[in-house]
Protein backbone atom coordinates (compact mmCIF):
# COMPACT_ATOMS: atom_id res chain seq x y z
CA UNK A 1 0.00 0.00 0.00
CA UNK A 2 1.55 3.14 -0.82
CA UNK A 3 2.03 5.60 2.27
CA UNK A 4 -1.09 8.33 0.66
CA UNK A 5 -3.24 5.66 0.64
CA UNK A 6 -1.87 4.21 3.96
CA UNK A 7 -2.45 7.50 5.90
CA UNK A 8 -6.28 8.06 3.86
CA UNK A 9 -6.92 4.53 5.11
CA UNK A 10 -5.43 5.79 8.36
CA UNK A 11 -7.59 8.96 9.53
CA UNK A 12 -10.77 6.54 7.92
CA UNK A 13 -10.30 4.49 10.51
CA UNK A 14 -9.52 7.33 13.18
CA UNK A 15 -12.64 9.28 12.47
CA UNK A 16 -14.55 6.10 12.66
CA UNK A 17 -13.27 5.11 16.30
CA UNK A 18 -14.65 8.93 17.07
CA UNK A 19 -17.73 8.48 15.88
CA UNK A 20 -18.37 5.10 17.50
CA UNK A 21 -16.86 6.60 20.89
CA UNK A 22 -18.85 9.58 20.88
CA UNK A 23 -22.37 7.18 19.76
CA UNK A 24 -21.69 5.42 23.02
CA UNK A 25 -23.75 7.64 24.82
CA UNK A 26 -26.00 9.03 21.82
CA UNK A 27 -29.11 6.85 23.03
CA UNK A 28 -30.56 8.14 26.45
CA UNK A 29 -30.20 5.09 28.86
CA UNK A 30 -32.33 5.16 32.08
CA UNK A 31 -31.18 5.14 35.61
CA UNK A 32 -27.36 6.27 33.53
CA UNK A 33 -28.49 9.25 31.99
CA UNK A 34 -31.67 10.47 33.75
CA UNK A 35 -34.23 8.38 36.24
CA UNK A 36 -38.11 8.75 36.46
CA UNK A 37 -39.82 10.26 39.38
CA UNK A 38 -41.37 7.23 41.62
CA UNK A 39 -44.32 9.72 41.67
CA UNK A 40 -45.00 12.00 38.95
CA UNK A 41 -46.29 15.30 39.20
CA UNK A 42 -48.95 17.48 38.14
CA UNK A 43 -47.49 20.34 35.32
CA UNK A 44 -47.88 24.33 35.38
CA UNK A 45 -47.43 24.50 31.73
CA UNK A 46 -50.85 23.93 29.65
CA UNK A 47 -50.14 22.02 26.80
CA UNK A 48 -46.41 22.92 26.50
CA UNK A 49 -43.50 20.64 27.95
CA UNK A 50 -42.75 21.61 31.66
CA UNK A 51 -39.08 22.03 32.55
CA UNK A 52 -38.36 23.00 35.98
CA UNK A 53 -34.61 23.70 37.39
CA UNK A 54 -34.57 22.81 40.95
CA UNK A 55 -31.43 25.01 42.16
CA UNK A 56 -29.06 26.87 45.69
CA UNK A 57 -27.52 29.72 44.83
CA UNK A 58 -24.78 28.47 47.11
CA UNK A 59 -24.66 25.34 45.11
CA UNK A 60 -21.41 25.21 42.88
CA UNK A 61 -22.60 22.64 40.52
CA UNK A 62 -25.41 25.10 39.91
CA UNK A 63 -23.26 28.11 39.33
CA UNK A 64 -21.41 26.27 36.72
CA UNK A 65 -24.46 25.26 35.58
CA UNK A 66 -26.10 28.08 34.99
CA UNK A 67 -24.66 30.12 32.22
CA UNK A 68 -25.43 26.78 30.08
CA UNK A 69 -29.02 27.52 31.29
CA UNK A 70 -28.94 31.02 29.96
CA UNK A 71 -28.05 30.31 26.88
CA UNK A 72 -30.54 27.50 26.11
CA UNK A 73 -33.22 29.94 27.58
CA UNK A 74 -32.52 31.81 24.05
CA UNK A 75 -33.56 29.54 22.24
CA UNK A 76 -36.00 27.35 23.79
CA UNK A 77 -38.71 25.85 21.64
CA UNK A 78 -42.19 27.06 21.72
CA UNK A 79 -43.56 23.99 22.73
CA UNK A 80 -41.41 24.27 26.43
CA UNK A 81 -42.01 26.15 29.42
CA UNK A 82 -39.39 27.04 31.80
CA UNK A 83 -39.06 27.78 35.38
CA UNK A 84 -36.79 27.84 38.38
CA UNK A 85 -37.57 26.31 41.51
CA UNK A 86 -35.23 27.57 44.52
CA UNK A 87 -35.26 24.24 46.17
CA UNK A 88 -35.10 23.84 50.11
CA UNK A 89 -33.02 20.93 51.79
CA UNK A 90 -31.99 23.12 55.33
CA UNK A 91 -32.60 26.29 56.86
CA UNK A 92 -29.46 27.74 55.45
CA UNK A 93 -31.16 27.22 51.84
CA UNK A 94 -34.16 29.52 52.96
CA UNK A 95 -32.89 32.95 52.60
CA UNK A 96 -32.13 32.11 49.23
CA UNK A 97 -35.51 30.91 48.39
CA UNK A 98 -37.22 34.07 50.12
CA UNK A 99 -34.54 36.41 48.06
CA UNK A 100 -35.58 34.66 44.90
CA UNK A 101 -39.42 35.24 45.72
CA UNK A 102 -39.02 38.59 47.07
CA UNK A 103 -37.20 40.04 43.89
CA UNK A 104 -40.26 38.57 42.01
CA UNK A 105 -41.97 40.02 43.53
CA UNK A 106 -40.49 43.76 42.91
CA UNK A 107 -39.82 42.74 39.20
CA UNK A 108 -35.92 42.50 40.10
CA UNK A 109 -35.42 38.65 39.75
CA UNK A 110 -34.24 38.21 36.01
CA UNK A 111 -31.87 41.48 36.44
CA UNK A 112 -30.37 40.18 39.77
CA UNK A 113 -30.41 36.37 39.28
CA UNK A 114 -27.11 36.23 37.91
CA UNK A 115 -25.37 38.76 40.16
CA UNK A 116 -26.54 36.38 43.05
CA UNK A 117 -24.55 33.31 42.02
CA UNK A 118 -21.97 36.08 41.27
CA UNK A 119 -21.78 37.63 45.05
CA UNK A 120 -21.85 34.42 46.42
CA UNK A 121 -19.30 32.46 44.18
CA UNK A 122 -16.80 35.29 43.25
CA UNK A 123 -17.10 37.77 45.62
CA UNK A 124 -17.49 34.96 48.80
CA UNK A 125 -20.62 37.18 50.13
CA UNK A 126 -22.44 35.03 52.08
CA UNK A 127 -26.18 35.85 51.76
CA UNK A 128 -27.36 33.07 54.00
CA UNK A 129 -26.88 36.03 56.59
CA UNK A 130 -29.41 38.44 56.47
CA UNK A 131 -27.79 41.63 57.42
CA UNK A 132 -24.99 40.77 54.59
CA UNK A 133 -27.81 39.48 52.26
CA UNK A 134 -30.15 43.22 53.20
CA UNK A 135 -26.86 45.56 52.31
CA UNK A 136 -25.94 43.64 49.52
CA UNK A 137 -29.40 44.05 48.04
CA UNK A 138 -29.58 47.77 48.82
CA UNK A 139 -26.44 48.17 46.79
CA UNK A 140 -28.05 46.88 43.98
CA UNK A 141 -30.43 49.72 43.71
CA UNK A 142 -33.41 47.51 45.68
CA UNK A 143 -35.06 49.65 48.33
CA UNK A 144 -33.83 48.35 51.53
CA UNK A 145 -37.08 48.74 53.54
CA UNK A 146 -39.43 47.34 50.88
CA UNK A 147 -37.46 44.30 50.42
CA UNK A 148 -36.85 43.12 54.05
CA UNK A 149 -40.93 43.75 54.33
CA UNK A 150 -41.92 41.96 51.05
CA UNK A 151 -38.85 39.02 51.93
CA UNK A 152 -40.73 38.81 55.41
CA UNK A 153 -44.31 38.58 54.22
CA UNK A 154 -46.78 36.12 54.53
CA UNK A 155 -46.67 35.17 50.77
CA UNK A 156 -43.05 35.20 50.55
CA UNK A 157 -43.18 32.56 53.22
CA UNK A 158 -46.03 30.25 51.87
CA UNK A 159 -43.86 30.58 48.22
CA UNK A 160 -40.91 29.06 50.18
CA UNK A 161 -42.57 26.73 51.84
CA UNK A 162 -43.88 25.15 48.73
CA UNK A 163 -40.33 25.27 47.34
CA UNK A 164 -39.42 23.07 50.27
CA UNK A 165 -42.96 20.74 49.48
CA UNK A 166 -41.86 20.33 46.07
CA UNK A 167 -38.33 18.99 46.71
CA UNK A 168 -39.90 16.70 48.64
CA UNK A 169 -42.58 15.18 46.37
CA UNK A 170 -39.93 15.01 43.57
CA UNK A 171 -38.48 13.35 45.25
CA UNK A 172 -35.02 15.18 44.94
CA UNK A 173 -32.04 14.30 46.19
CA UNK A 174 -29.29 17.05 45.37
CA UNK A 175 -29.56 20.54 42.93
CA UNK A 176 -29.31 20.98 40.23
CA UNK A 177 -32.48 18.79 39.11
CA UNK A 178 -34.38 19.58 36.17
CA UNK A 179 -37.41 17.95 36.19
CA UNK A 180 -39.23 17.12 32.03
CA UNK A 181 -43.24 17.48 32.02
CA UNK A 182 -43.22 16.29 36.12
CA UNK A 183 -41.65 12.50 35.38
CA UNK A 184 -38.27 12.63 34.21
CA UNK A 185 -35.67 13.93 36.16
CA UNK A 186 -32.05 14.58 35.54
CA UNK A 187 -29.42 15.90 37.43
CA UNK A 188 -26.08 17.88 37.20
CA UNK A 189 -24.36 14.68 38.30
CA UNK A 190 -25.95 12.22 36.48
CA UNK A 191 -25.28 14.53 33.43
CA UNK A 192 -21.59 14.99 33.69
CA UNK A 193 -20.73 18.22 32.02
CA UNK A 194 -23.22 21.30 32.10
CA UNK A 195 -23.17 21.05 27.96
CA UNK A 196 -23.51 17.77 28.67
CA UNK A 197 -26.48 17.80 30.86
CA UNK A 198 -28.57 20.41 28.59
CA UNK A 199 -27.72 17.97 26.11
CA UNK A 200 -30.18 15.17 28.26
CA UNK A 201 -32.77 18.12 28.34
CA UNK A 202 -32.96 18.43 25.06
CA UNK A 203 -33.33 14.34 24.51
CA UNK A 204 -35.28 14.31 27.32
CA UNK A 205 -38.29 16.71 25.88
CA UNK A 206 -38.40 15.15 22.29
CA UNK A 207 -38.73 11.80 24.60
CA UNK A 208 -41.86 13.48 25.98
CA UNK A 209 -42.92 14.87 22.70
CA UNK A 210 -42.22 11.25 20.87
CA UNK A 211 -44.78 10.04 23.64
CA UNK A 212 -47.19 12.51 22.92
CA UNK A 213 -47.95 11.55 19.72
CA UNK A 214 -47.74 7.73 20.24
CA UNK A 215 -50.79 8.09 22.66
Amino acid sequence: MKLGHFFIAFLLFFCLGLAGISGVHAELTKGRDYAVLLSPQPTRSGNNIEVLEFFWYGCPHCYKLHPQIKDWLKKIPKDVSFRYVPAIFRNSWVPGAKTFYALEVLGRRDELHNKIYEAIHIDKIDLTKEELLFNWVAKQGVEREKFISIYNSFSVENQSSQSSQMSRKYGLEGVPSLVVDGKYLVSGRMGGTPQETIRTLDQLINKVRKERTEK
